[in-house]
């Protein structure tokens, strides 16, 4: 029996850290490399590694690993307790990056274009994994197979947390949670207005609507309900890599948790600024009592509004 199970994506990586005076070059640039570190990305790696710092058991399960990369993804995550067993390595299959980080961006190389529009690779989500855990992280990009993952949720009656899926999908509509960022949005939506992007969310999907926007404001709510704002807190980031990812996984903490939403939204945000205060990705992600120290430290009054 898992707390969650996390379906999606895993790949070794790469993160070049810039020295702090170099931003990230444009064209025949040149920045300066303060040091490389071998990481883990992917939105359910980064979720499972935040929920397991926080004292979770979890389980993950997604993409096929490439045989150069599995010592690396084995032996990194096994270090924190997760559960791979349902991992599969296959030669010729799955995904790496290459990441370089500067204060305020993440850029990222890889072949996940190619990873998408090719050939299967990944595994079936197990029924079993499902029915034994109480909540799900679920990544969208696994074409049928993340459907049938959030359709064995709804069975199951396990509730899931997903993000950057459309409106129109049974994925967002099910979700107990969907968090929609501006990657996302920029992608499906391009040139509408967010704030009505967010309406047919609100009328599409039955849980927690999360659009976020970076350091900016995010906005939440439920449908039937008014949309709310959280101001996030500001920081001077390390590494924002895996930072969405992290805010993800904590929002899967605090439903679990029975939390409120704007207990919930808050915990998250603190999650997400403390991993970019750290470097590479989510490996370093603090635990619970740090994050509620950072909370204490950065309370304020004015953080909720009404839109």
């Amino acid at each position: 029996m898992s707390d969650v199970y996390l379906y999606g994506m895993i790949s070794p990586s790469t993160v070049h850290v810039l020295r702090g005076d170099f931003a990230f070059p444009q064209a025949n640039g040149y920045a300066e490399i303060a040091q490389t570190l071998p990481s883990i990305g992917g939105e359910a790696a980064n979720s499972a590694i935040v929920l397991s710092k926080l004292g979770l058991k979890t389980k993950l399960d997604g993409n096929w690993i490439t045989p150069s990369g599995a010592d690396k993804v084995f032996g990194m995550l096994g270090a924190y307790g997760i559960d791979l067993t349902s991992l599969s390595v296959k030669p010729a299959a799955g995904t790496e990056e290459i990441v370089i980080a500067d204060a305020a961006t993440r850029t990222v190389f890889g072949k996940y274009a190619g990873f998408h529009t090719g050939p299967r690779q990944w595994n079936d989500p197990r029924p079993e994994d499902i029915e034994q855990s109480s909540m799900v992280c679920l990544d969208p990009y696994f074409r049928e197979q993340s459907t049938e993952a959030a359709e064995l949720c709804v069975k199951f009656a396990r509730p899931y947390v997903t993000l950057d899926c459309r409106y129109d999908g049974y994925v967002a509509q099910n979700a107990a949670a969907v968090v929609i960022s501006h990657e996302l949005r920029d992608q499906a939506y391009a040139g509408r207005d967010h704030q009505g992007v967010f309406k047919e969310y609100l009328e599409r999907c039955q849980g927690l609507v999360i659009f976020t926007f970076g350091g900016e404001p995010l906005w939440f709510a439920r449908p039937g309900g008014s949309r709310k704002i959280f101001r996030p807190y500001k920081i001077d980031p390390v590494d924002t890599t895996g930072a969405g990812d992290s805010f993800r996984g904590a929002i899967a903490y605090g439903l679990l948790k029975g939390w409120s939403d704007e207990a919930t939204v808050e915990f998250a945000s603190a999650v997400a600024a403390c991993v970019c205060l750290t470097v590479p990705h989510a490996l370093n992600a603090p635990g619970i009592d740090e994050i509620v120290a950072f909370q204490e430290r950065n309370r304020r009054s004015d953080r909720f509004a009404q839109a």
